[in-house]
């Protein structure tokens, strides 16, 4: 069953998957049919994009122990290209080590609303400048299978390419720069159908990139995101679903 599922040669993480065994191989990307010169995204586009999006939805069973966090998913242009800002999680978390992510966490106390708290915890981890992103979208919010926390997936651009570093060791191994075109490519993609017994079937997006894999919630929102992007998405306005 590894063979189904390998990763390309020279892509994938050493992050652990557990892959149940009854696991199936699943569809194509929502852009699937687009040619390339349709997959070729600009980042006012994408503004544009968000702007006749329907409200976002939450995706997912809550339970009354959820408790709320937020992510910010920090986007610029780097020659004429979008890249998207990850963070590659330390080896030593308990949990989900090695595993991408976007820059974030829970909501504290004394955080006025979850935009802060996704600034927050971005300037804690890479010592993003709160005041070189602008905020425009939020993607559907994602309750994680694991956890049980409500995810607030914002949306932001910068400029310019971001001056960071990782200022988190503890929780941060390394951050990770990665071009949205490569996100499209067919070779990079994976969609995988995994049982639960507590949610039943999902559908599991996974993105091979160079050194690493993007999958789980991290893999649903670019998922979103992408789709979005290249208008494929069933919630903008007017569109299908």
């Amino acid at each position: 069953m590894a063979g189904l599922f390998a990763p390309p040669p020279g892509r994938g993480g050493p992050q652990h998957i557990p892959r149940p065994s009854d696991a199936e191989l699943g569809g194509p990307p929502p852009w699937s049919e687009l040619p390339e010169s349709d997959r070729r995204l600009s980042l006012d586009a994408l503004a544009t994009q968000f702007d006749a999006r329907r409200p976002p939805a939450n995706v997912g069973l809550m339970a009354p122990t959820t408790r709320e966090s937020a992510v910010l998913c920090v986007l610029y242009e780097e020659a004429g290209e979008p890249h998207v800002v990850l963070t590659r999680r330390s080896p030593r978390m308990r949990s989900h080590a090695h595993e991408v992510s976007f820059p974030g966490g829970r909501k504290d106390e004394a955080d006025p609303d979850l935009w802060c708290t996704a600034l927050r915890e971005a300037e804690e981890e890479v010592a993003l400048d709160p005041s070189s992103v602008t905020c425009i979208g939020e993607l559907d919010r994602f309750v994680t299978v694991g956890s049980q926390s409500l995810i607030h997936p914002f949306v932001a651009v910068a400029q310019t390419k971001p001056d960071l570093h990782v200022a988190s060791p503890a929780e941060v191994e390394a951050i990770v720069h990665v071009a949205l075109g490569d996100l499209l490519r067919d070779e990079v993609w994976r969609e995988e159908i995994w049982g639960f017994r507590e949610y039943g079937v999902r559908a599991l997006t996974f993105f091979e990139i160079e050194g690493d894999t993007i999958w789980g919630a991290t893999g649903s929102m670019l998922r979103q995101l992408l789709a979005i992007a290249t208008g494929t998405d069933a919630r903008i306005l007017g569109g299908p679903g």
